[in-house]
Parts: C-alpha cells; structure tokens; sequence
C-alpha cells in the first residue's frame, strides 16, 4: 500500500514537471522534447500527458492540453477562446483581409501549388497576398515543380496550424463538391 502511494505521488511530481514545461513554453511541444527537457521516460511523459488531459477536460478548467502540429500545448478551452480573443488573440496582426484569407485557403487545400496555379484559381495576381503569407510564416516553400522554369512550390506550416488550432492539415474542414470545384485549375 505504501509503495503504491509512493508510485501516485511521483506520478503526480512528475505530472506537475510535465504541465510546467507546458506553461513556459509558448511553442507547442512534442513528446520527444519533453523527454529531453524532463530526462523522464517517453511511458511516463505520455502518462504524464495523459493526466494532464484528464485533470484539464474538468468543468472547473478553463484550459486544455491541445496538440497542434505534432506537439501539445496548454491553451485556453475552444469554448472560452471567443471571449478572450480580443484581450488575449493577436488581434492586428492576426486578421487577414479576404483576398489573403482566400489565397490562403487555395494553398491550404491545393498544396503543394506554384504562385501561377494560384493565380490561375484566384483569376488575379498573388504576388502581394504570398509575400505576406510568407511575412507572416503561415506558408512556406515546399521544394520545385518539375516542370519547365521550375517554379516554387508553396505549402503551409506549423504556424498555419497554430493560427487556425489544428492538429494537422487533415483537420481542415471538408469542401463541399461546389467548393471542390472553386479548388480545382481548370484545363
């Protein structure tokens, strides 16, 4: 009995560790550095994370263990979000005008896709609505097409995922075959 307590109460201490590497780091983590940062095995990291889901998924928390890209992160509850965002969001930086919103979403479902199929989609020029993609990190380049003049290829990244709260690029919400179509180059 008293061994068992023994084995609860470090599972706890080691709990706690894991929730205050979470709280100072502003990136989201993944488990592989919180063994490093911890020095405790990748069983009772996920343990660890796993009661930190647990404690986190009460009524009474008003935060969440949430994995985006690959690594977890302590963010406020979805629910929540919308009255903190004012305070708490980006807020300037954080908005994107229509036509960056638009150039971005072609990217994010279309990816990897060249400025030309962009544009192609768009029916007008992307050039200002990449760079500032690209300012702002939610895009990236991907590699080259293999195609005459190799043009860049474009993908978004990690902070893309962050800024919309997705774990992966497979979370986006599904297209509707009106919305396929709005997504495909035509010829």
């Amino acid at each position: 009995m008293k061994r068992l307590y023994k084995m609860e109460w470090r599972l706890e201490k080691e709990t706690a560790l894991i929730e205050a590497i979470l709280y100072l780091e502003s990136e989201p983590v993944d488990e592989g550095s919180l063994v490093r940062i911890s020095g405790l095995s990748k069983d009772v990291v996920s343990q660890a994370l796993t009661a930190l889901s647990e404690r986190y998924a009460q009524e009474d928390s008003g935060v969440e263990l949430s994995r985006i890209g690959g690594g977890v992160v302590i963010a406020p509850k979805k629910e929540y979000w919308d009255n903190l965002k004012e305070r708490y969001g980006k807020k300037n930086e954080a908005k994107l005008s229509k036509a960056a919103l638009e150039t971005l979403s072609i990217i994010a479902y279309s990816q990897p896709i060249t400025r030309s199929e962009i544009e192609a989609i768009r029916g007008v020029s992307a050039d200002t609505m990449i760079r500032l993609l690209l300012d702002r990190g939610l895009i990236k380049e991907t590699g080259k097409k293999d195609v005459p003049g190799k043009p860049v290829l474009y993908g978004t990244t990690k902070e893309f995922l962050k800024f919309f709260r997705l774990k992966s690029i497979a979370d986006l919400p599904k297209l509707g075959e009106s919305e396929k179509d709005r997504f495909e180059l035509n010829g």
